[in-house]
């Protein structure tokens, strides 16, 4: 009896210790089958990342895992519980065409807005995104016809294909949620689809397409007449002997088809001559407004020019060092002017001088007023501020019309440029040593300018990583930072400062005193973008916060630039910059370190990383 119990027991140990293998292979099949959805779906938005160009340099952004739970990184996603469910970038200068079988592993994919941009090509089907709810193709250059497979997308609530070059017919679109729905500004043709659905919208939802026909448009769908039989003679009964009728209507088809084939060719003809002439008449009004653009400097010549000369004295410039006055407005107006910047103050123009000397003219668009006394003796007390890490005030100008100040030129780009341009396989990733080393001199300036300025509430006020030109290129890892737009937050108006990038800082937002300390938060800032490859964005993300909840988690490497994520004996001295980066971004201003003790901490990283290599 025993011994069957016994056996019993061991065949029920058995098929208990088979269950939980057969158990395990299922989780560890879902969790395989989990990790290559979250693959398939990072491919996908790779894939549409890599088809595209932008202002928004999404290579630089579009890098690590789209989702963490409802957080993401990623310009213009939204995820929920780590899904990605949105994908918005409406605006922002997309060029290219969309592969057609984008975003179809998204599959929680519930809202996709691409509006007005200058996207081409045909459509993507979307095919088996059953969760969509959401599409916006609007205001683009796509071509083709509306795919079918937007008919089997069964949550469908918002269509819009309005402002594209689209043709064929309207498809039959059934979704009872369909709220939402505009294909007006097309080419498209046929009969509207007589369904509850599309006849529930009214005409401006169809307008503009000369080929549709049929309600809710008032244009009727007509029907062509079949041709009428003409009576034949019986063979034999033609009293005339002339020719028998089959002779004539052969004769009259073959007239026919010549007038079609030459009516054609005319249409041809000068539908080509028109879109000849359009072609040229827009490259030359483009040609034109490059022109005005560029030459905005140089408009003001044939004035200056007239003017008698004591009212020319009056425009002259007025240079920090008279040494280096050596032109005057004359000539800076006689100089080729290309725009290189367009911010909040102004625009920056390259000028270059018939001597070949070349500069950086910045006009100064807003002022709150100051007299001009008051603008020349705050440019001379800036332009005598010198430093390695500061770009050089040369000159400025005064008068009604005009206020410009003239900057040493750099023709190195911005750190901006150098840390989100041409993302990709092939560019060459901006080393961590050499960041470290522009960090440094940013750190350096900085501290030296609210030295010699005390009395200033915030002596910088714009700084940012456009803001930092990069004066040295002659070994890829000697990079000389200076940077610009510094001392002007006294001369703009308070209802301007919200435009600078002091309007990021929390007390700003809070209503409280601005003071040096929000210099320190903008360059806390300007360390978490070198070091995490993201910028801050202008809309709600907090990118300190960020950071914050990341190292908390002790997923401290996940917030590293993939550039600098392999170099990874420097990464203590990555995150040791964080930490410094952390304290400068601090929402109490008084927590925030001052400058000078940045300068040595980061000078002790600097020294270490120096020792390793």
């Amino acid at each position: 009896m025993s011994s069957r119990s016994s056996c019993a027991s061991i065949f029920l140990i058995a098929e208990l210790v088979l269950l939980l293998k057969m158990l395990a292979m299922a989780s560890s099949l879902t969790l395989d089958e989990e990790a290559q959805l979250f693959r398939n779906e990072r491919n996908d938005l790779i894939q549409l990342r890599d088809s595209l160009s932008s202002t928004m340099s999404l290579h630089s952004n579009w890098t690590g895992p789209p989702c963490y739970n409802d957080r993401t990184r990623w310009f213009g996603i939204t995820c929920f519980k780590s899904k990605v469910t949105g994908v918005s970038l409406a605006g922002i200068q997309l060029t290219g065409s969309l592969p057609l079988a984008a975003l179809q592993n998204v599959l929680h994919l519930t809202r996709l807005n691409l509006s007005d941009n200058a996207l081409h090509g045909a459509l993507p089907s979307l095919q088996g995104l059953r969760h969509l709810q959401a599409v916006s193709f609007a205001k683009n250059r796509f071509s083709g016809p509306i795919p079918a497979e937007f008919l089997a997308l069964p949550n469908l609530s918002q269509l819009e294909f309005q402002d594209n070059v689209l043709s064929g017919t309207v498809p039959a679109f059934e979704q009872q949620r369909l709220a939402v729905f505009n294909v007006s500004y097309n080419f498209l043709e046929g009969r509207i689809p007589n369904n509850s659905v599309l006849q529930g919208f009214p005409s401006s939802s169809f307008d503009h397409n000369l080929g549709l026909c049929g309600r809710p448009l008032k244009k009727p769908c007509f029907v062509a007449a079949p041709p009428l039989s003409p009576p034949v003679s019986p063979v034999g009964n033609n009293a005339s002997g002339g020719p028998s009728f089959a002779a004539t209507s052969s004769n009259n088809k073959s007239l026919t088809h010549w007038m079609v084939a030459l009516a054609t060719i005319c249409f041809i003809g000068l539908a080509f001559m028109v879109t000849v002439c359009f072609v040229y008449y827009l490259k030359r009004y483009t040609k034109k407004a490059k022109q005005k653009e560029d030459g905005d400097l140089e408009i003001e010549v044939k004035s200056s020019q007239s003017m008698p000369g004591q009212e020319k004295k009056a425009l002259d410039l007025m240079f920090v060092d008279q040494e280096r006055a050596i032109f005057d407005l004359d000539d800076l107006l006689r100089s080729s002017a290309e725009v290189i910047g367009k911010g909040n103050l102004g625009n920056t123009y390259k000028a270059t001088l018939e001597s070949c000397q070349v500069y950086a003219v910045k006009r100064l668009n807003t002022m709150n007023g100051m007299s001009k006394k008051g603008f020349l003796q705050q440019m001379q007390f800036l332009g005598r501020i010198k430093h390695d890490n500061l770009v050089e005030i040369i000159s400025f100008h005064y008068s009604k019309e005009e206020k410009l100040v003239i900057y040493e030129y750099i023709s190195g780009g911005s750190l901006f440029q150098l840390l989100h341009d041409n993302r990709g396989e092939a560019r060459m990733p901006l080393k961590w040593s050499a960041r470290l080393s522009i960090v440094e001199g940013i750190a350096r300036g900085l501290a030296y300018l609210h030295q010699c300025m005390p009395s200033h509430k915030v002596p910088h006020a714009n700084l940012k990583s456009s803001n930092v030109l990069i004066a040295r290129w002659s070994h890829y890892t000697n990079f000389q930072p200076k940077f610009t737009d510094y001392g002007f937050y006294p001369i703009l108006p308070s209802t301007h400062t919200h435009r600078l990038a002091i309007g990021k800082v929390p007390e700003f937002s809070q209503g409280k005193k601005l003071t040096h300390k929000a210099d320190v938060y903008c360059f806390g800032l300007i360390l978490l973008e070198v070091i995490t490859g993201q910028a801050p964005s202008d809309g709600e993300e907090n990118l300190p916060g960020w950071v914050k909840l990341v190292i908390n988690n002790d997923w401290s490497t996940d917030i590293l630039d993939l550039e600098i994520v392999s170099e990874k004996e420097s990464h203590a001295d990555m995150l040791n910059l964080t930490q410094i980066a952390l304290s400068c971004t601090d929402l109490d201003p008084e927590k925030r370190p001052a400058m000078s003790q940045v300068v040595s901490r980061i000078e002790e990283i600097r020294a270490a990383n120096i020792e390793i290599r």
